[in-house]
């Protein structure tokens, strides 16, 4: 390979591109230099070569070992989770949080606050509300179950009476009525209790 396909910047051995040599730099240290720098690009050029095979390769073996990308996230956030847990910022927060915790827990405040709770939660009133409260749900739900009932029995009485019968005729004739113009012949197979 020649330097040019490594973009070197040099247009003839021991001559820069501007044409003159950097001052305190010989004609032999630039050859010299240049030599160098065309091994390094070589030695770039093939690592890179390199890794781009070891990319596929290491692609391969996952696709036959069934690892796929969602896979791969899902190991690098329980990796980064996992960091994270072992970092010392989140085990001095956990820490302090720990003893935040137990200083509100043991403070005499939250103490006599949780025994006054117990002790509402214990009284006859708190026992007395509770079960009135209860009665009352129960009722509630009986009171709607009865309503229920009453409209459904009214909707009935509603349907047999002579009003709605003679309203259900009226829709009827228009019905038939509308098939006849329609070019539709009178079906006599409709039920005569359907409304429609």
């Amino acid at each position: 390979m020649d330097s040019s396909e490594h973009g070197a910047s040099v247009t003839s051995p021991g001559v820069a591109i501007g044409g003159t040599l950097p001052p305190g730099l010989t004609e032999e240290e630039a050859e010299e230099m240049q030599v160098e720098l065309t091994k390094v690009d070589d030695e770039i050029q093939t690592l890179r070569q390199v890794l781009v095979a070891k990319e596929r390769h290491a692609a391969e073996l996952k696709r036959r070992l069934g690892i796929g990308p969602l896979s791969e996230i899902k190991q690098n956030i329980n990796k980064g989770w996992h960091d994270v847990q072992c970092s010392n910022a989140y085990m001095r927060t956990s820490q302090t949080l720990g003893d935040l915790n137990r200083r509100v827990t043991s403070s005499n405040l939250y103490l006599s606050a949780s025994a006054t709770l117990e002790d509402i939660g214990r009284s006859d009133a708190y026992k007395r509300t509770q079960e009135t409260l209860s009665q009352a749900g129960q009722m509630t739900s009986a009171a709607f179950s009865t309503m229920g009932s009453a409209i459904r029995n009214r909707f009935g009485e509603m349907r047999n009476s002579p009003s709605f019968k003679s309203f259900e005729d009226k829709l009827d004739n228009v019905k038939k009525a509308m098939g006849r113009s329609n070019g539709e012949g009178d079906h006599s197979s409709t039920s005569n209790n359907a409304p429609f």
